[in-house]
Formats: C-alpha cells, sequence, structure tokens
C-alpha cells in the first residue's frame, strides 16, 4: 500500500520550524549569558518554546489546523524581542520565511494536485 503524498506547504512549514527550534534553543543560552533574564527564566522559557516548536512540527504533518499553531510560534519569536532585542530581527527574518513557505507552499500543493 502506498503512503499519501506529502504536502509540499507541511514540508517547508517543518523545515523553517526545525530552524527556529535550534534558534531560540540558542538564543536562550545567549539571553542567559547575557544576563538579559536570569538563567531559570531563560532556560525554562527557551525550553517551553522549543517544546511548543517540536509539538508544533509533529502536528503540521497530521492536521490543518496546526498551520495556525505554527503563526503563533512566529509571533512568539518576535515577542522574544523583549528580552532579548535581536530577536525582534530574528523573528521577522522567520515570519519572511514562514510567510513565503506558506504561501509558496499552498500554490505548489495546489498545481500538484491540478496536475494529477
Amino acid at each position: 500500500m502506498s503512503r499519501a503524498p506529502r504536502s509540499t506547504q507541511a514540508s517547508l512549514g517543518q523545515i523553517i520550524l526545525g530552524f527556529e527550534m535550534v534558534v531560540m534553543g540558542l538564543a536562550s543560552l545567549v539571553a542567559m549569558g547575557l544576563s538579559a533574564v536570569e538563567a531559570p527564566v531563560a532556560l525554562i522559557g527557551g525550553g517551553a518554546l522549543v517544546l511548543f516548536i517540536i509539538v508544533t512540527i509533529a502536528l503540521i504533518g497530521r492536521y490543518k489546523w496546526a498551520f495556525a499553531l505554527g503563526w503563533v510560534v512566529q509571533v512568539a519569536i518576535v515577542a522574544s524581542g523583549f528580552v532579548l532585542q535581536m530577536m525582534f530581527i530574528l523573528g521577522i527574518v522567520f515570519t519572511a520565511m514562514w510567510t513565503y513557505g506558506m504561501v509558496k507552499g499552498a500554490q505548489l500543493d495546489a498545481q500538484k494536485a491540478n496536475n494529477s
């Protein structure tokens, strides 16, 4: 039995979120190292966001509504700029990547469906 083809939009979303997961893990260590926040706050907050991203990655492949969680991740990353200002820039860059991935992925999925 063959498996249903994967959604390009879901694949792009999972890739982008994977990169964000790494960046947020490292950013929490930077926030702690620069004493932007107390160490427990940086580690627990960063760890919670990384865990949320992991859950979102897992759900995006299965449920359409999980794409909304991806947008919540983008908001959280931009909001982390209030703790570490450089995250405003990274958040905007990742949000732009996420937006492009969602739009282009949906277009490619529609094109693939029309060709089938």
